[in-house]
C-alpha cells in the first residue's frame, strides 16, 4: 500500500494554472485507479471523472457548474475518537476540509493542509488512498456543486486541537456517537476511515 504522507513545510506556490494542471492531473490518476468504498461512492467518483473532462479548470472554486474539493476525516491513534468541526456557516458537525488552492500538487496534499489549517494540529498524516467520493450542493459561487474526495488523516498522540476561524467549535468523538446535527455524508466516512487506520498499523 502507499506510504503515509507526513506533513510538509510551507511551499512558494507556483502560477495558478501550473498548480491547477498539476492538481487535476493527480486527481485524474487517482480517482481513475481508486477501488470504491461502495455504491455511492463509486457513482460520485464517475461523475467527478466527468467533470474532470472539462480541465484543470475544474479543480478552481471558480467553476460554476461545480468544482473538486478535498476533506478529511482525522482518527486519533487508537481509533476510539474522529475530531469534527462545527461548521461556522451551516451550524452542523461535519468533517475537515474546504477548497483545493493554488499550491496544492495533490488531493491528499489539500486534505492535509485543509486538516491542518482547522484543527490546529501539527504532525498530522494522511492516507493518499481516497476513503469516498461524494457530491453535494453548496452556496459558493452563487450556487455550485463540490465534488468532495475524502481522506483519512490520523491525528499524533497526544494532538492538541485549536479552533480556527471556519469553526464555531472543534470536538472529538467516538465513532459510534457522533453529535448532532450531523452534516450529510460525514457518518459514511468512518468505517473506510477506521479500516485506512487498521492498514496503517498492520504495516
Amino acid at each position: 500500500m502507499p506510504d503515509i504522507l507526513p506533513v510538509t513545510g510551507p511551499t512558494v506556490p507556483p502560477p495558478a494554472a501550473e498548480a491547477h494542471a498539476d492538481l487535476h492531473a493527480d486527481a485524474s490518476a487517482v480517482l481513475a485507479g481508486w477501488r470504491p468504498t461502495g455504491p455511492a461512492a463509486g457513482a460520485a467518483r464517475d461523475r467527478t471523472l466527468e467533470l474532470l473532462t472539462a480541465g484543470p479548470v475544474a479543480m478552481s472554486r471558480s467553476h460554476r457548474p461545480g468544482h473538486v474539493t478535498a476533506s478529511a476525516l482525522v482518527l486519533d491513534p487508537t481509533g476510539g475518537r474522529v475530531l469534527l468541526c462545527l461548521h461556522g456557516k451551516f451550524r452542523k458537525w461535519v468533517q475537515l476540509g474546504g477548497h483545493c488552492e493554488p499550491g496544492d500538487r495533490t488531493l491528499a496534499g489539500a486534505a492535509l493542509r485543509e486538516a491542518t489549517e482547522e484543527s490546529g494540529i501539527t504532525g498530522l498524516t494522511v492516507d493518499p488512498v481516497p476513503i469516498d467520493v461524494d457530491i453535494h450542493p453548496v452556496s459558493c459561487q452563487g450556487g455550485s456543486l463540490h465534488y468532495d474526495v475524502r481522506f483519512a488523516v490520523f491525528a499524533p498522540a497526544g494532538a492538541t486541537e485549536r479552533v480556527s476561524a471556519e469553526s464555531e467549535a472543534l470536538g472529538w468523538f467516538p465513532p459510534d456517537r457522533l453529535p448532532e446535527p450531523l452534516a450529510d455524508g460525514t457518518v459514511q466516512l468512518v468505517a473506510p476511515a477506521l479500516a485506512a487506520l487498521r492498514g496503517r498499523t498492520a504495516r
